[in-house]
């Protein structure tokens, strides 16, 4: 009954309509040339700003906290059991068109953190808080898309991304060592419980620690197993572009699969333009104090995730033999491509590194949602408790529920949320150009970077007290 209802909007936006691949690309081009190329013209300044990226104070977390806590909710299933799907349905190619998403995705995440940074606000306990529904409403002022955002925030992050993540959890330790599905998705929600009842606060300081250990291990495995396998190499990328482009012999209709589903799974991974990400962007404390500065860290944060670890995932797949199936495989071909490269460890090294990865998922997507309790004034106590228990509550059920049930859902939340945001930012083009005209040019004058309230012209009104 649940995907009579989901099936038809899923196919409007990601099947026969694909609305949201043209919406998608046309707004990565989009803000790759209003921006003058600024993931590329400026790609080694997006790693310098990472230098005193750890000042944080009361109100904000720090920029390496921002980027992690960002990363957390990027590195998830999308890196391992994403990569997986979109192989399995739309061949190697699908990588590419991955990569092509995260190319152009750099400048609209750039653009929609930017946002998010100028147009926060102070909540109950006054620390920053922001995300796509405040900029619409503060900066477009158009309430009711502001909640239409949220609405499909609170579904999508708030439980069915959770539940997803919950599920490839669960899924990957029943397979690796028969645990039950639903002891899994109880102790889940209890660790989860534990770490989100803290906040965004405690949210971050979790995910400075896990996210560059779990990072760092991951690369450095998928380097030892390219080095160990490095004659196989070539044949892999050559099998990549080829099917990328439909010269191998099943033609435009591998062309076709590997666009889709490259595309889909690459937004999941890098999730540039659904929205998300400027929450982590809103909760931060900059240095320099500069909204582009934090467009620069979540830029780098695209990167990080989709052309370094989801490349990763592809090319150890792919060198263990794994293809075009034309079926919906995820978390287990991973498994089964690292029982290739290294035995019996295989299963275990995978099943460490999904439930870290899923895990840092579960606990940022909280935070995202938990940013919004704010606009409909429930950003108290009651409003909390109410909104942990609905949360914990979904990890639960999608420990145990199908994959196809999951992902028809998440895929419908994330499609609504991502065609409302893309809306909203291109419509504050002309406020994130005025932004970043003014930040390069102090860059120039050899000042420090730093906005105050008035400067400049943005549409709408940033709050009162925060620049």
């Amino acid at each position: 009954m649940m995907l009579s209802l989901i099936d038809p909007i899923n196919n409007l936006l990601w099947g026969e309509g694909q609305v949201l691949i043209y919406l998608l690309v046309a707004a990565g081009i989009w803000f790759t040339v209003r921006l003058r190329f600024v993931q590329l013209r400026h790609f080694l300044h997006m790693f310098s700003v990472m230098k005193n990226s750890t000042r944080d104070d009361a109100s904000g977390i720090s920029s390496f906290e921002a980027l992690c806590t960002g990363l957390s909710a990027r590195v998830g299933t999308g890196n391992l059991a994403g990569v997986a799907v979109a192989i399995s349905l739309g061949g190697p190619g699908a990588v590419f068109w991955m990569w092509v998403i995260a190319l152009l995705g750099m400048a609209t995440g750039f653009a929609e953190s930017v946002l998010g940074q100028l147009y926060k606000i102070r909540d109950s306990k006054q620390e920053f808080r922001g995300g796509p529904a405040y900029y619409i409403q503060m900066g477009l002022n158009k309430r009711w898309l502001s909640i239409s955002f949220a609405v499909c925030l609170f579904l999508g992050y708030g439980f069915s991304f959770s539940a997803m993540q919950a599920n490839t959890i669960t899924d990957a330790l029943n397979y690796s060592y028969g645990i039950p599905r639903l002891w899994a998705g109880l102790a889940i929600a209890v660790v989860a419980g534990f770490i989100v009842t803290g906040g965004l606060r405690r949210v971050a300081h979790f995910a400075e620690i896990v996210v560059p250990f779990m990072g760092v291990g991951y690369i450095l495995v998928a380097l030892s197993i390219t080095v160990m396998n490095i004659s196989l190499v070539p044949d892999v990328f050559c099998n990549i572009f080829s099917s990328a482009f439909g010269l191998q012999e099943a033609g435009a209709g591998a062309m076709g699969a590997a666009i889709k589903n490259g595309v889909q799974r690459g937004l999941y991974s890098n999730e540039a333009g659904a929205g998300s990400v400027p929450h982590a962007a809103a909760g931060a404390s900059p240095y320099p104090n500069h909204p582009v500065t934090q467009g620069f860290v979540q830029m780098l944060g695209v990167f990080f995730d989709t052309l370094v670890l989801c490349t990763c995932t592809a090319v150890m797949v792919l060198l263990a033999g794994g293809s075009y199936s034309g079926e919906m495989e995820g978390i287990r071909m991973i498994q089964d491509a690292m029982t290739v490269h290294m035995g019996g460890a295989g299963t275990h090294f995978v099943s460490l590194a999904i439930t870290l990865f899923a895990f840092s998922s579960v606990v940022a997507n909280y935070a995202y949602a938990e940013s919004n309790l704010h606009l409909f004034k429930l950003d108290n106590r009651k409003g909390r408790i109410g909104y942990t228990a609905l949360y914990l509550g979904m990890v639960v059920w999608g420990s145990n529920a199908s994959l196809k049930q999951v992902w028809a859902l998440a895929d419908m939340s994330l499609g609504l949320m991502t065609v409302v945001n893309i809306i909203a930012i291109t419509l504050l083009t002309p406020t994130i150009i005025a932004l970043s005209n003014h930040y390069f040019s102090k860059k120039r004058a050899g000042v420090l970077p730093e906005y105050r309230a008035g400067e400049i012209p943005i549409q709408g009104k940033s709050e009162t007290g925060i620049w």
